[in-house]
């Protein structure tokens, strides 16, 4: 092979990888670009997103509020069952004092 054959060859060669080059990256830039249609639906579901998560965060401190209401009347209940069950002993504790009273008389 002489000098001007093997040039000629190279060229060829050189022209055909870059060929290949190319088309490989048409190929990709036609696979991953995004479309107008594909951005229209990532903004809708963008914007469902932010919707589920405003909806999440109104139903989280809808339930702190709930719960501390609930806490709050727990607490009264078991306030007022313990002034009950305390009146309850003193009236037992009074009745048997009458009771004995009573029978010493």
């Amino acid at each position: 092979m002489n000098r001007t054959e093997f040039i000629i060859t190279t060229a060829i060669i050189l022209f055909v990888a870059f060929s290949l080059g190319w088309f490989a990256n048409w190929l990709i830039g036609r696979l991953t670009r995004v479309r107008p249609s594909d951005v229209g639906e990532l903004e809708r579901m963008s914007q469902e997103l932010h919707e589920a998560e405003e909806t999440r965060d109104q139903a989280i401190t809808y339930m702190q509020q709930r719960e501390a209401e609930l806490t709050n009347q727990l607490s009264q209940a078991e306030a007022e069952l313990r002034a009950a069950m305390e009146g309850l002993r003193d009236a037992r504790h009074e009745a048997e004092e009458l009771r004995a009273q009573i029978e010493r008389t």
